[in-house]
């Protein structure tokens, strides 16, 4: 293959600008996530009484067990965004499980903190995107 051919330049081995970009981009998201999450599970198993009770909703839970839901999420979410910025593709991977099970967490807990349930679902729909979108040319797809 020529070097025309070549999408980066030989021996490299990173990512392409854009791709870097992309993939930091969702490491921040899913860090900002992680600390979303944390915050609001520490609020939820130190006082209920920030949370609004809805009567008739389906899924109906414990406020402090979603507290505690939400503070473990957060810290793996942390500890993944962090295992992102050296683009290895278990970060990838677990970084899209993840942010579909942040994104059912928050869905779950709606009534309870409907705008950070709404900003958090958001985010992570983010995270999914930039994890998937992109990939360096050298990276198996998966």
């Amino acid at each position: 293959m020529s070097s025309a051919t070549r999408s980066a330049p030989a021996g490299t081995g990173g990512p392409s600008g854009f791709a870097g970009g992309v993939t930091a981009f969702a490491a921040v998201m899913l860090l900002l996530a992680g600390c979303l999450s944390i915050f609001r599970g520490i609020m939820a198993i130190a006082e209920d009484d920030v949370f609004v009770r809805t009567p008739n909703y389906i899924f109906k839970f414990d406020l402090t067990s979603w507290g505690w839901i939400h503070l473990i999420l957060g810290i793996i979410a942390i500890c993944i965004g962090l295992g992102l910025f050296r683009v290895s593709l278990w970060a990838r991977i677990l970084g899209v499980a993840l942010a579909a099970l942040l994104i059912i967490a928050n869905f779950l807990s709606l009534p309870y903190y409907p705008l950070w349930s709404v900003v958090v679902i958001a985010i992570s729909g983010f995270v999914i995107w930039g994890l998937c979108a992109v990939h360096r040319d050298d990276a198996p797809i998966v």
